[in-house]
């Protein structure tokens, strides 16, 4: 059976200035709007007048954040003015930029950086002027004043705080990875209508949240954890927009989708699975072929080439076949089945493969494996669940032990 993929609608939010140039942008399942007044006026300061925002933040401390490195020079310093006029809740931050739209593609870009940046929801309004010099003044909208933000953030740093120290020793890019995939997927629901759900204070504090706010928790997590990780929107197959995030591990890019890990975006032949069985692992660290049979990313900026498989769960874990055997297969159900576990999963290199595997494993192996699960448990008949899911050349199966 394909999967069901709920996928939230986008709200487009924008909020009217009596100029001149409407700029919409969207991340996923809720509204990232943009009204960009781009006034062209001349003379209002004089050269050397502008206040422009005092930036405090140093290029080291920027060295890992992957929009920010994609800039051209002349662009850097514009955008080290956003992230210190918005980390200050500054109401007009003045930039060294000398137009409207790509000032809002930079305070975009600030927030993709740093998903900490709860505070603000992306919709802004900016002006660009034309005098002696050229510049632009940033207008963000605000969700939480300044006494709000500092008591919600120390309600996400409590959860967080909890996050990591729970965790066990974990040595490698790929064991941090896993942990918060599954951390997130664990705690997390999947909900539309969540307060706050295009930023992290929805995943952490009210554990439910939309796209955004996994794939920003996501890359907040690894970033503490020193693990390179950004922040991706695209769309999906049926136009949807959506969110997930590129990650570094061993030296190799992959792209994580916290989002469809969650059981809630899974679906299974028969009886209801239990959802705990139910995580999908097919977006934990996948390459770009694997992405892009679902997911399409903007074209804001070039993304680095995913080409390794290497780090990928199945490939990790045993369960990706590069060629098929029946035996080979019964032998892996039966593994599963004596370990009294779940689920046994087929996911095949590609989609001739798939096929030459699909009828024998579905119309034979199996069936002889449910007869081993009814003689090994003293089962009047083994029971049995299966996802079929061609498009991702995958086939999990999962026993029904009582």
């Amino acid at each position: 059976m394909g999967r069901r993929k709920k996928k939230g609608y986008l709200h487009i939010v924008t909020w009217g200035m009596a100029v001149l140039c409407l700029f919409l942008v969207a991340a996923c399942a809720a509204c990232i709007g943009k009204d960009v007044q781009k006034g062209i006026e001349k003379g209002l300061k004089e050269k050397g007048s502008i206040p422009y925002q005092e930036v405090g933040i140093s290029d080291d401390e920027l060295s890992q954040k992957y929009y920010y490195q994609q800039l051209e020079d002349g662009e850097k310093q514009a955008y080290k003015e956003i992230v210190q006029g918005v980390k200050e809740n500054v109401e007009e931050i003045y930039v060294h930029a000398s137009d409207a739209d790509r000032t809002n593609m930079l305070f975009q870009y600030v927030l993709k950086d740093f998903p900490e940046i709860f505070w603000c929801d992306g919709m802004t309004t900016s002006t660009s002027y034309e005098g002696s010099e050229a510049y632009t003044v940033l207008k963000p909208v605000y969700l939480y004043d300044a006494g709000q933000k500092e008591a919600m953030k120390a309600k996400i740093e409590a959860s967080v705080n909890e996050c990591l120290a729970s965790m066990p020793a974990k040595d490698t890019d790929y064991q941090k990875i896993l942990y918060v995939y599954e951390y997130i997927v664990n705690t997390v629901d999947y909900d539309l209508e969540a307060a706050d759900n295009q930023n992290i204070y929805s995943v952490f504090v009210n554990r439910r949240s939309v796209c955004a706010g996994y794939s920003k928790a996501t890359q907040y997590l690894l970033e503490r954890l020193g693990v390179f990780c950004t922040y991706v929107t695209g769309t999906t197959l049926d136009g949807q927009s959506h969110a997930w995030n590129l990650v570094r591990c061993s030296g190799n890019y992959y792209y994580v989708d916290t989002t469809w890990g969650d059981p809630v975006f899974q679906a299974a032949e028969g009886e209801e699975v239990n959802q705990q069985q139910m995580i999908s692992y097919d977006y934990m660290c996948c390459n770009d072929e694997e992405l892009f049979k679902t997911h399409t990313p903007d074209q804001d900026v070039a993304l680095p080439a995913c080409q390794s498989m290497a780090e990928n769960y199945y490939v990790v874990n045993g369960m990706y076949y590069e060629s098929y055997d029946s035996k080979e297969a019964l032998q892996k159900m039966n593994e599963v089945i004596s370990s009294r576990s779940n689920p046994v999963v087929f996911k095949f290199a590609d989609s001739g493969l798939y096929g030459q595997a699909h009828d024998s494993i579905l119309q034979d192996v199996v069936r002889r494996a449910a007869q081993n699960l009814a003689d090994w448990y003293g089962l009047g008949e083994g029971k049995y669940q299966y996802m079929d899911e061609p498009e991702l050349n995958k086939i999990t199966i999962f026993w029904q032990y009582e």
